[in-house]
Formats: structure tokens, C-alpha cells, sequence
């Protein structure tokens, strides 16, 4: 039976590939107060992801693009710190995969995520089926697994909301032309910042739709619970182009 991708928080199997890697927290990466943002931490996921395809000797190692993920900060990265991150595959599908990685840092702090990566044809931008190899590399550490490419964060806005204006830049770009994965965390990040609230959480996104850059779309922030440190509410948001959700983002503060 195939189960939701990107939900789960599994362990590190017993066996099978794991890839580890280093780095440390710069200026570039962080907010005001020094911690890592939250899309920083999508862009560490990401490029620890390609880091490990391509020393895996995969095929098409470079030819996956995010579906969904789950980031859960229990103490953010600060500026300056040394992090180790080690990732692995924890389920499969005809053609996406499930990656976990865990984030811990030298100073304390740790960051536990997970993400959907469906495998395309770098020149089309379209799915393509895992090949033999993937089995060959990642199929121990999958143990069978098997996950489906659903999408969990349904529907759009049906509850009072606020509606800004949203442009991703053309500095957000991948090379497929659609906004990196990772730049689509900063709508996440500004309403974090805005509301002066603890990056302590579990954060979700799923992308629904590609987004390209010059083009103005709707952020849509519901009014359900407040991120001001005093409530333990769940916060929704969007991003629309012509009333059609481009990504559904949800936030669970931490209750710690």
C-alpha cells in the first residue's frame, strides 16, 4: 500500500546509502538576529540532495524537482556555525522519490526534514521512470517503501484572509525557468520576520503549479491564529497566479 509522501519524519534505516556533508552558516544565510532562515535551510536541503545524486554516479543526477516538504526546526542554525547534514532515500514511486535529512550543528541546533523529488528529463521538464540504477543505489535504504506523489495540503483559501501582493525574481529562477523551490520558503520567512515570531515549528509546502519570475501573484495569509509567540495556532498561506494556487504552505509553531 503506498503511502502520503513528506509526512513522516523516519530514522536512518540500518542500512543501505547515506551521504554526509558539511557547512558552515554565513552571513548571507541569515536573519538579523543570526539565525538561519527558513529558506536557507530549503537550500541547504536541496543542495545537499544534488550533492549526493552526483557522487552516487546516478544517471540523470541533476533531474529532479521538489514536489513537497517538511521542515522541522527544533533549534535554528546560527551564523558562523558548523553543521553536518546527513541524508537518505526512505521511499520510492514510478518516478519521485521520498529524502530525508537531518541537520545538526555544532552549537546545539537541529533541523529534521523531508521532501518529495519527482525525476524529470532535464530537457523537457517532464517525469521520467526510475531507472535500474536508483534501485541499485537507493533501493536498500527505501527498504520497499513505497510513496504515492499526492499532494496532503488541499484546497485553497475558504477562511478570512489577508491579500499582499507577492513578484519572485528573476534571481529566483532554476535552470528549468520556474522559482526555486527554495525561494518559494521566503514567503514563509517574511511572515515569520513580520510577526516578530520563533522559527521554532514544523513547516510544510507543496507546489502545485510552476511559478516564473516578473510575474505578480497574490500571497494569501489566513486570519486563523496569530504568530506572535503567544498562541500554539496553525497559519496557512498561498500563492496565487489568476485565482490558481501555486504553492499552500502551512506552519505549526512550536509548543515548546
Amino acid at each position: 500500500m503506498s503511502e502520503l509522501p513528506a509526512t513522516v519524519l523516519l530514522p536512518l534505516p540500518s542500512s543501505g546509502r547515506r551521504f554526509t556533508a558539511a557547512r558552515t552558516v554565513r552571513l548571507g544565510d541569515v536573519d538579523p538576529s543570526g539565525q538561519l532562515r527558513v529558506d536557507a535551510v530549503a537550500r541547504y536541503l536541496q543542495d545537499v540532495a544534488s550533492d549526493d545524486a552526483v557522487d552516487s554516479g546516478l544517471s540523470n543526477a541533476l533531474g529532479w524537482v521538489v514536489r513537497r516538504t517538511m521542515i522541522r526546526i527544533e533549534r535554528p542554525p546560527s551564523v558562523g556555525e558548523r553543521v553536518r547534514l546527513v541524508t537518505y532515500c526512505t521511499g520510492a514511486g514510478r518516478s519521485w522519490a521520498e529524502r530525508r535529512t537531518s541537520i545538526v550543528g555544532d552549537q546545539g541546533s537541529a533541523v529534521e526534514a523531508v521532501s518529495l523529488w519527482v525525476h524529470v528529463d532535464v530537457a523537457t521538464g517532464r517525469p521520467v521512470r526510475l531507472g535500474d540504477d536508483f534501485a541499485a543505489i537507493y533501493g536498500e535504504s527505501a527498504g520497499g517503501r513505497v510513496v504515492t506523489s499526492k499532494l496532503s495540503l488541499s484546497g485553497g483559501p475558504t477562511s478570512p484572509a489577508v491579500t499582499v501582493p507577492w513578484t519572485f525574481r528573476r534571481t529566483d529562477l532554476d535552470p528549468f525557468g520556474h522559482v526555486n523551490n527554495a525561494a518559494h520558503w521566503a514567503v514563509l520567512e517574511e511572515v515569520l520576520q513580520t510577526q516578530s515570531a520563533s522559527r521554532c515549528g514544523l513547516g510544510e509546502i507543496e507546489y502545485v503549479a510552476p511559478a516564473s519570475a516578473d510575474t505578480p501573484i497574490q500571497l494569501v495569509i489566513d486570519r486563523n491564529g496569530q504568530l506572535d509567540g503567544q498562541h500554539d495556532t496553525v497559519r496557512r498561506m498561498w500563492t496565487l497566479l489568476d485565482e490558481r494556487v501555486v504553492t499552500a504552505l502551512r506552519w505549526t509553531p512550536s509548543t515548546a
